[in-house]
């Protein structure tokens, strides 16, 4: 789950710079696993631009043909053609979804008919993600699985921003490197060699 976490922090990193930080905003509307890529060392970098759009800083959102891979794709985006930054959430959500389920969006279907989203929404209000996720990971699976919850709501006015979905990754990496810390420092102690800082 470490690096899997690591992987999705770097890409909201990139996701979020696109957003916010580049003068005119670019949404990327073709977020999907294999555009990651991994080098050597499992660091992630966004690629495959070919299906994205600046939209003018002035502007919430433009109408546009729609694009993307279906399972990934927004909903709304794709019933209204309307681009905003949140589409862009929503199918970083659905990949979380994918990386915690190893299931691909746009293949799987539950046998009740549903695709990946709604079947792993339904499994996660009732408390019972054992049947898609295989990770023991606990409370940081649950969280992040939270987390892609919020990013795949049916409207985009109840998903968080990309820089919102980064600070939130970032946190949990934290509490993960400090809970590793801590636990470091209890062995240590138990052994005779504590560090003093």
């Amino acid at each position: 789950m470490e690096n899997r976490l690591r992987i999705a922090t770097e890409t909201t990193k990139s996701l979020a710079y696109l957003h916010t930080t580049v003068s005119i905003p670019i949404i990327r509307r073709d977020i999907k696993s294999v555009n990651i890529l991994l080098d050597d060392t499992l660091a992630s970098e966004v690629a495959d631009f070919g299906a994205s759009r600046y939209i003018p800083v002035d502007k919430s959102g433009a109408t546009t043909m729609v694009q993307g891979t279906i399972g990934y794709l927004d909903p709304m985006y794709f019933c209204t053609g309307r681009l905003t930054q949140k589409n862009d959430v929503y199918s970083f959500g659905v990949m979380l979804l994918e990386r915690l389920t190893r299931k691909k969006p746009f293949a799987y279907l539950s046998s009740q008919g549903n695709g990946l989203v709604a079947h792993f929404a339904i499994l996660f209000a009732e408390g019972d993600l054992s049947q898609l996720v295989m990770d023991e990971g606990g409370k940081e699976v649950e969280q992040v699985a939270a987390l892609a919850i919020v990013c795949v709501k049916i409207t985009d006015e109840g998903r968080p921003s990309m820089r919102h979905v980064e600070l939130t990754l970032e946190g949990l990496k934290a509490s993960k490197g400090h809970v590793l810390d801590n636990a470091t420092a209890d062995t240590s102690e138990a052994n005779g060699t504590a560090t003093k800082f």
